[in-house]
Parts: structure tokens; C-alpha cells; sequence
């Protein structure tokens, strides 16, 4: 479903990316990790056509994303690590906003909210204005938004940034569900323990190189590390 040729990006002297090739197929969740500065952020942006490459080329479900960048999107979801969202409209006016932008059928929208709302603990703050949620419910109100969309491919930049544990667990289990249904997830994530669980394959990128790809047996052998995947993501980052 994404397929990255020889991805690169420069922002002045700085190279934040430097030559990335990858493959991520259909149905499979995917976590891309590195340290701070590596060049992750970069290249989600890149994948989500938010920032134009340098060189190489980006296909997403078959289609280049320079060639028809609004097909691209029409299948694919995106969420930030900081999610930017109307504070003045409620829960409910922004999640029919999102459905009207999709051209989302008005019975179908009112359906699938009252789902995601529940699923997300968000039904009692409906009426709320997003100024006054809390981050963990801002951050729900963006998943159900962008699942609203019925994206094929979802890009996720550190996906349980201000969310308790049991949300934690429920998002968990609502991407592996998502997966299983035939979605493709690649998501970026500081927290080690949660990928070694989540992933069906990783890739460690560090000074916006892509040093290791596949399971945590394959990278632990790309590497010549045994142990934990932490221990080798340090060995190969530091």
C-alpha cells in the first residue's frame, strides 16, 4: 500500500532525510521509530503530502502522490502529534464539519458518530466546545474524526500522547482491529514497549537514515543485538 523510493529532504544545511526506501503492504501496522531529530515527523509530513520531497517518489495504493495528490488523500487519514482543531465548535459540530468535507451521507454520519463517540468515552461531552476539552479528549475527538473518513491507509505521529491507560488499551486494540480488517497503519512512537507489542514490523531510522527493517528477530540479527527492542534500538541510534 506505501511504497518509498529514494525519499530525501533538506531543510537548508540540514538533511533531515536522506534516501529512504520502503515497502508497507496492505493490512500490516507498521512503527517507524528513531530518536528526536531523526527525521520520522519529516517524513510522515511527506507521506501525507504535506511537505514536498527533494527527490524520490511516494505511491500510495497504487497511486503516485505527486501526480494526484487529492486522490492520495481521499484514502488516506492522518494524525498529528499535535492535532490542530476548531476550538469554538463542539464535539458533535465538528465531527458533522468532518463528515460534510467528506461528503459523508447524513444518516450514515449520524450513525457512526453515535458509535465513535461511545467508543471513545466522548458522549457525555458532546455539547463541550474543544476549547475546554482536555488534551486525552481532544486527542479521542481526532481519532473518531479521522476513522469517520474510512481511510485504507493512517498515518499516526505519536498516537497515545496524553491518553490514560485504559485509552491507551482501547486505542491498542481499536488499531489492531483496524489492521485485521485490511487497513494500513504507520505510526511513529517514542514508547518502545507499546511497538514491540503493536508492530508487525519496524523500522529504525536515525540521522534520516533507515538503518534496519522487519520484526524484532530480523532488526535483533540486522544488527547483531539480542535482547529487548530497546536494546537495539539504543545500539543502533546512539
Amino acid at each position: 500500500m506505501i511504497r518509498i523510493k529514494d525519499l530525501e529532504k533538506s531543510f537548508g544545511d540540514v538533511k533531515a532525510v536522506r534516501g529512504i526506501t520502503l515497502e508497507v503492504g496492505r493490512g500490516e501496522l507498521f512503527c517507524f521509530l528513531g530518536p528526536n531529530g531523526a527525521g520520522k515527523t519529516t517524513t510522515i509530513k511527506m507521506l501525507c503530502g504535506l511537505l514536498r520531497p527533494d527527490a524520490g517518489s511516494i505511491r500510495i495504493g497504487g497511486i503516485d502522490l505527486k501526480n494526484d495528490p487529492l486522490a492520495v488523500r481521499e484514502i488516506t487519514g492522518y494524525i498529528p502529534d499535535t492535532p490542530y482543531l476548531y476550538d469554538l465548535l463542539s464535539i458533535t459540530e465538528f465531527i458533522e464539519f468532518t463528515g460534510d468535507i467528506y461528503n459523508i451521507p447524513r444518516s450514515e454520519l449520524v450513525r457512526e458518530m453515535e458509535e465513535f463517540l461511545t467508543f471513545f468515552g466522548l458522549q457525555g461531552h458532546r455539547n463541550r466546545l474543544i476549547k475546554d476539552l482536555s488534551h486525552g479528549l481532544r486527542q479521542r475527538l481526532v481519532y473518531a474524526s479521522t476513522l469517520l473518513q474510512h481511510p485504507k491507509v493512517m498515518f499516526v505521529d505519536e498516537p497515545f500522547v496524553g491518553l490514560d491507560p485504559h485509552s491507551i488499551r482501547s486505542i491498542k486494540d481499536l488499531l489492531r482491529r483496524k489492521v485485521e480488517g485490511g487497513m494500513t497503519i504507520f505510526l511513529t512512537t517514542h514508547i518502545l514497549a507499546l511497538a514491540e507489542t503493536l508492530a508487525d514490523r519496524i523500522g529504525i531510522i536515525s540521522d534520516g537514515k533507515l538503518t534496519a527493517v522487519g520484526s524484532l528477530a530480523e532488526i535483533s540479527k540486522q544488527a547483531r543485538i539480542s535482547g529487548s527492542l530497546e536494546d537495539v534500538f539504543l545500539g543502533l541510534t546512539e
